[in-house]
């Protein structure tokens, strides 16, 4: 693909969750990060996604920029020694790799749950913070609307999407599996990041959980949400006498300390089993939180996809989605082609309409009627349109073949197209 788009990324397959919560960023940071590669490094065609399984930097740059990349996420994270961290990246240098790379990471296929489907919407997101900060290019514009485009195929021709194995729904089949044997379980939501709320919904669609409550530091957000989900809410000031009563806490908390310290735990005087989920990243459930007796915690790497009939489909059509990525990558790679050719297109349109205008100024000198300007005024861009057709065609026909360069040199010489600017 003749385009120098490339990409950095740091996920669940190379990094630990240690290592992924220290790079993780919130909206803020990644809207600083596009800033400073934008306006200090010069790049282009910019891209910050940041979800719990992963970092990543889409941009386009005439070299690779992933070691200039690294060290701005490093210092905006305020870490010391970036050569430590540098192994945990996958650096995508070709331009076919980073745009394959990104369309699998927007249709699920790089997912911790395969067809999770809100890693879509973040990479929608990610796009509108971009072009937020005018840093998306025609490039990434173009690539972005495909993927939105071959997304919608994915869910409209395959299996792909058929059932609910997303994250947040292997959160609700992990608490099915640990209160298998609890008579009316009580679940507590703590925090209601984009994760947690959608693990609400699912709960609020559940006929096996009867005693779900939310609680969130802003009630407003916690009462719209639990009357959405028939849910119900209980004040931040009052999470003590809630972590004591739940059978399963889940944690949705985003900060960049943990939330729930042993101290906390230990103080809830824990009785039988009781279960901490943490969804956040940076986690916000202290590791040492399980020495507590009866205290188990699972972290967002414990959440593994279920071996359920719809995540059998989905895997089953993966080598569908993957033919969809393909036929739209070619469609993409003809625009790319096409794009080297349009300069030259623009020039020949501007080299034929100074000779048109010409022409008419010096026929409207023989004072013509208004009426006979117009129509003449048409003719003469029927007829540029029908000159230009054909070489058009040609380019862009050339364009698919490899064989531009000659077309654009013999049409430059012809109509001495260097001095024509393309606008």
């Amino acid at each position: 693909m003749s385009h120098p788009f490339q990409a950095v990324s740091l996920s669940f397959k190379k990094a630990p969750l240690a290592i992924r919560e220290l790079i993780a960023l919130d909206e803020a940071a990644c809207r600083r990060l596009l800033q400073t590669l934008h306006h200090e490094l010069d790049l282009t065609d910019l891209l910050v996604l940041s979800t719990c399984n992963r970092t990543e930097v889409y941009y386009s740059a005439d070299h690779d920029q992933s070691v200039a990349v690294i060290e701005a996420l490093a210092r905006l994270k305020n870490l010391p020694d970036v050569s430590g961290f540098t192994p945990y990246f996958d650096v995508f240098a070709g331009s076919l790799d980073a745009v394959r790379h990104l369309f699998e990471v927007a249709m699920g296929l790089e997912a911790q749950v395969v067809g999770d489907l809100q890693i879509s919407n973040q990479v929608k997101q990610a796009y509108q913070w971009s072009a937020d900060a005018d840093a998306a290019g025609p490039f990434l514009h173009r690539l972005l609307h495909t993927v939105f485009f071959t997304n919608k195929r994915v869910q409209q021709e395959t299996a792909f999407r058929d059932g609910a194995a997303s994250t947040s729904y292997a959160t609700l089949e992990l608490v099915e599996e640990l209160t298998a044997d609890v008579a009316n379980p009580r679940v507590l939501v703590v925090g209601l990041g984009e994760i947690g709320a959608d693990v609400c919904r699912h709960f609020g669609d559940s006929k096996l959980f009867t005693d779900v409550t939310i609680c969130n530091r802003t009630r407003g957000k916690a009462e719209a949400l639990a009357e959405e989900c028939g849910l119900k809410v209980l004040d931040f000031e009052n999470l003590a006498e809630g972590l004591k009563e739940a059978d399963v806490i889940i944690s949705s908390i985003a900060r960049p300390e943990p939330f729930f310290s042993r101290a906390l735990v230990a103080n809830l005087e824990v009785l039988s089993y009781k279960f901490f989920i943490d969804l956040s990243v940076p986690r916000s459930i202290a590791p040492d939180v399980e020495q507590v007796p009866g205290v188990l915690v699972y972290n967002i790497d414990a959440i593994q996809s279920k071996a359920s009939a719809a995540l059998e489909r989905r895997l089953d059509s993966v080598p569908q989605v993957r033919a969809i990525i393909e036929e739209s990558m070619e469609g993409l790679r003809d625009w790319t082609k096409e794009m080297m050719v349009s300069p030259t297109i623009q020039k020949l349109k501007n080299a034929l309409e100074q000779i048109r205008l010409e022409e008419l100024d010096r026929y409207q000198k023989k004072k013509l009627t208004p009426e006979e300007t117009k129509r003449l005024d048409d003719i003469t861009r029927s007829l540029m349109q029908k000159i230009l057709k054909q070489p058009v065609l040609q380019l862009k026909a050339a364009c698919k073949r490899g064989e531009a360069d000659q077309l654009i040199d013999t049409l430059t010489d012809l109509f001495d197209l260097e001095r024509q600017p393309a606008y």
